[in-house]
């Protein structure tokens, strides 16, 4: 299984799927990287939403002209781009992309869908969760008054994008997929409003093994998706991760395994901020992150005419029953 942020949002919804129906070179690099992988269960981020999931099932077809057979599709809305007529991020204006529940510059940007050679099972969706609602949130505050407002704080998501608990019915037994992509730590002030919101969407995890959001998951499970912090590097509260990371119920086999996003120099740089964390009663049979070095076998799918696949890199993990 693997979790790939494609980065494959546009500036309006339905212009993805045009590009997808067009064979836009950045679709046809993020389709030589999964035909080559060919993750039996694949977890994408930065896929637009739309209700019927045309966008969603096109790409999946994309995949198929490489000889990938992925007969079940599952996606949600995402909170990204849902207007609430608040100054939501403090800066004085409304109705701005920072204002939805999520970033977004419509409604359903940047989502998350789920691919997989196996039925799903019903899923618990936790998007709708109010931040102030999580056990143990840290929210804002400034001057010690609710930032930016107690009104926002009274409406506003936990989830930037969402949070997802979805069984996968394998013929073998049945495995809990914890599917998430949190916003970024940064763009905000000293108030560190997306500082506090990354560490709380991944804290959601462990308070939700520890039964405080209702019955806890039963393993075996896996945590994946895109927490967008490093556990030592770049901004953010590290702390939260390396709670997640070191949580005895999981297994991190690539904790030596270095950087999974290919950002800007200096800063923020390579870090590692993707991640597939496997139950511990799962066994792992291999796992690696594919980011093959220029002039290493396989750098070429990463890119079609000088349009890289995304900065992200898929991540993946083979495990047995």
């Amino acid at each position: 299984m693997a979790t790939y942020d494609v980065e494959l949002t546009r500036k309006g919804p339905g212009i993805m799927l045009r590009d997808i129906t067009r064979d836009d070179p950045q679709v046809v690099a993020i389709t030589q990287v999964v035909t080559h992988l060919a993750p039996d269960i694949l977890f994408l981020q930065g896929v637009d939403y739309d209700a019927d999931l045309l966008g969603a099932t096109a790409l999946r077809d994309h995949f198929g002209k490489g000889g990938l057979d992925y007969p079940h599709v599952f996606a949600l809305p995402p909170n990204t781009g849902i207007p609430t007529g608040l100054d939501m991020n403090g800066d004085g204006r409304l109705h701005t992309p920072a204002d939805a529940q999520g970033y977004g510059k419509f409604r359903g940007a940047s989502g998350m869908i789920v691919l997989s050679r196996w039925p799903f099972g019903d899923a618990t969706d936790f998007s709708a969760l109010l931040w102030r609602d999580l056990p143990e949130a840290t929210l804002p505050e400034a001057d010690g008054v609710p930032f930016p407002s107690e009104e926002a704080q009274a409406i506003q998501r936990l989830s930037s994008n969402g949070h997802w608990v979805l069984p996968v019915r394998h013929p073998d037994g049945p495995v809990t997929l914890m599917l998430f992509a949190a916003g970024p730590p940064v763009f905000d002030g000293p108030e560190n409003l997306n500082g506090l919101r990354n560490a709380d969407e991944i804290r959601i995890w462990s308070h939700l093994l520890d039964g405080k959001l209702g019955a806890a998951p039963q393993p075996p499970i896996v945590v994946m998706g895109g927490a967008n912090l490093d556990p030592t590097q770049g901004e953010g509260r590290h702390e939260a991760i390396q709670t997640l990371l070191n949580d005895p119920r999981l297994q991190d086999p690539l904790a030596q395994a270095g950087p999974t996003v290919d950002w800007r120099e200096p800063t923020p740089g390579d870090l590692r901020v993707d991640y597939v964390l496997p139950s511990t009663d799962l066994k792992v049979i291999d796992a690696g992150i594919f980011w093959p070095k220029p002039g290493a076998p396989g750098h070429e799918l990463l890119s079609v005419k000088d349009i890289k696949a995304s900065r992200h890199h898929m991540v993946w993990v083979d495990i047995a029953f």
